[in-house]
């Protein structure tokens, strides 16, 4: 099934959603450690990069310096779709906020401050809310 390219409708559709849980990024060589499940992967020259839930990583002794609360945007946005990465980062640098964003198959993901995940699911929502109209 296609995913939606038309930018409006992929910024009012968006329908942020907080997963629970804290996550953190790490790196690691030689693979994942045994009781790690991680929720993204990304392979790069330096290593494995890894996004975990924040007591798997403590319980494997995994080193990390950022706490993020995993937001899914759960319109079903396509590949190819243009702009809707940028109309968010635009929304959250505004507000002063980072956020990593991943592209899975279905949906987009946002990872953000944990302490900031709430306000940004708000913004998000004011952003759907604002495209809608």
């Amino acid at each position: 099934m296609a995913g939606e390219s038309d930018l409006r409708k992929l910024l009012s559709g968006m329908r942020p959603e907080l997963n629970a849980g804290r996550y953190v990024f790490t790196t690691v060589v030689g693979g994942v450690p045994s009781g790690v499940v991680p929720v993204v992967t990304v392979a790069e020259q330096e290593g494995l990069t890894l996004v975990v839930p924040l007591e798997e990583a403590d319980a494997a002794g995994l080193a990390y310096d950022y706490v993020a609360g995993w937001i899914t945007l759960r319109v079903h946005s396509a590949l190819e779709a243009v702009g809707l990465t940028a109309a968010i980062s635009r929304e959250l640098a505004d507000a002063g906020l980072s956020c990593n964003v991943v592209a899975g198959f279905h949906h987009d993901h946002l990872f953000v401050p944990y302490e900031h995940a709430d306000r940004t699911v708000a913004l998000l929502e004011d952003l759907a809310r604002r495209s809608a109209a």
